[in-house]
């Protein structure tokens, strides 16, 4: 006796990807790719590198202007930036990336390395973190010529949104167990975190349906959503004293879906025994990563002068 087969049931639905129950995952969308070059509006010039050609890890660089006179030219910063999307969507040549990351270049002076990670789940968590770690020791050894030439090894600085925002700390966390360059700054735009049991102010439909998300994009997460590197005040989770930067600022939307995770998370690093300096900002009545989809609000301005301040050492 034949039955029929069971239709596959969606576990989570939105605009971009689609989970089902079974651990499948369909995109619904993909991003176009935003062309290398100059780019008039904000002076920066943009080209593709690899980092390993093994794994197929890759960056696009973000040069600003610089002085014609040699003699006024100062080496810049290297800020290492990871997009966010789930780690199972988008990238850091799609047009939303390369036009912010390429407006942080320009407002804030630093030669700016967009990694394009590894995706889940055709490569499960963690090759994204393996990706984010490598392409920081990259940076680090200048392997490129417009990072020797132009780049400031001394002022290195990690920044990521949502997802990119969880792998900025956990580069942290690995840093502080592996020998690792010197991180001046950490920059965490609405980080993803997440936990089994809610918080104060977290919805808890959401964190149900962003713990699905997680085990898709990492299927061998040690207890869910608590596993360490989504929730890094689980029990058992590696030490927030040890994390390896001299400052941090953590961002967050008033609106966020991720905020109380978020405000959690800079509660803990502020209360431990980590000596480094951290600064806390929340755009009023916005949502999670507004800045992308609305960069020329009052709000996305007085974020992006925040992170320039930070990186300046305001």
């Amino acid at each position: 006796m034949e039955f029929p087969a069971v239709a596959d049931e969606v576990a989570v639905d939105c605009d971009a990807f689609r989970i089902y129950r079974s651990g499948k995952m369909d995109r619904l969308c993909r991003p176009a790719r935003a062309p290398t070059g100059l780019d008039p509006a904000t002076g920066v010039t943009t080209k593709d590198v690899v980092i390993d050609a093994g794994t197929g890890l890759s960056a696009r660089l973000f040069l600003p202007a610089r002085p014609a006179d040699p003699t006024k030219k100062k080496k810049l910063p290297v800020l290492v930036f990871f997009h966010g999307g789930a780690f199972l969507i988008e990238s850091a040549v799609s047009p939303l990336y390369h036009g912010y990351v390429a407006s942080l270049a320009a407002a804030a002076g630093v030669l700016a390395v967009s990694v394009e990670y590894r995706l889940a789940p055709e490569h499960p968590v963690p090759a994204a973190y393996d990706d984010a770690w490598a392409a920081l020791r990259w940076a680090a050894e200048a392997q490129d010529e417009w990072v020797a030439e132009h780049g400031d090894g001394a002022r290195l600085f990690l920044a990521g949104d949502s997802a990119g925002g969880n792998m900025v700390h956990n580069v942290l966390v690995r840093a502080s167990f592996e020998p690792a360059p010197r991180v001046e700054g950490a920059i965490l735009l609405h980080p993803w975190f997440g936990g089994n049991t809610v918080v104060v102010g977290e919805d808890e439909a959401m964190a149900r349906d962003m713990a699905v998300v997680w085990e898709c994009a990492c299927p061998g997460a040690v207890g869910g959503a608590d596993d360490p590197r989504m929730n890094p005040m689980a029990p058992g989770a590696p030490g927030l004293e040890n994390l390896r930067c001299e400052r941090m600022l953590v961002c967050a939307g008033q609106k966020d879906w991720a905020a109380a995770r978020d405000r959690a998370y800079y509660a803990a690093v502020t209360t431990s025994a980590w000596r480094g300096g951290a600064s806390w900002v929340e755009s009023e009545g916005e949502g999670h990563v507004f800045f992308l989809e609305k960069p020329y609000c009052a709000n996305a301005k007085e974020l992006m002068d925040r992170v320039v301040a930070f990186i300046a050492g305001h």
